[in-house]
């Protein structure tokens, strides 16, 4: 059950924040968050494609593609669910749907997602993320570094 009130928390919040950031007067975009010296901003992006904008111009592929993605993880999630342990992959699974469905919802009713908060560190200057981007990618790294984990155990 803790695994469902993950995916519901992440979604839920990045949601929350979404709907807080869309509905904020534009003019306070960017700005930077403060007690973070600089180091977070505040955007409000619109994000027609996938990553960096990427096949913008193909609505109905940017659409169908994280539904397909989506549902698959969600497939994966419901026949692991039952089994027992598998708690680390269950956690990461439970991130990615999370984050999924936000961004997923955001192209249904939107047609763009919105991103809105940049690292100012390195190459992440120009990159405006949200809360369901960083579950995925975190979600994505747990679930690799598990299987790197049961490789590694089972060479030796």
């Amino acid at each position: 059950m803790i695994f469902i009130l993950l995916t519901a928390t992440v979604l839920l919040m990045d949601l929350g924040i979404k709907f807080t950031i869309e509905n904020a007067d534009p003019s306070l975009f960017p700005r930077t968050i403060e007690k973070t010296k600089g180091l977070i901003m505040l955007h409000r992006n619109h994000n027609e494609g996938f990553p960096f904008g990427a096949l913008k111009e193909k609505k109905e592929l940017v659409k169908q593609l994280p539904l397909a993605v989506v549902s698959a993880v969600a497939g994966i999630f419901a026949w692991l669910f039952p089994r027992k342990g598998y708690i680390v992959e269950k956690a990461g699974l439970a991130l990615i749907i999370g984050g999924g469905l936000s961004n997923l919802y955001d192209r249904m009713k939107r047609g763009y997602v919105v991103d809105y908060f940049s690292i100012r560190w390195k190459g992440l200057k120009k990159v405006v993320f949200n809360l369901g981007d960083i579950c995925v990618f975190l979600g994505a790294a747990i679930l690799l570094a598990a299987e790197l984990a049961r490789t590694i155990k089972e060479e030796s």
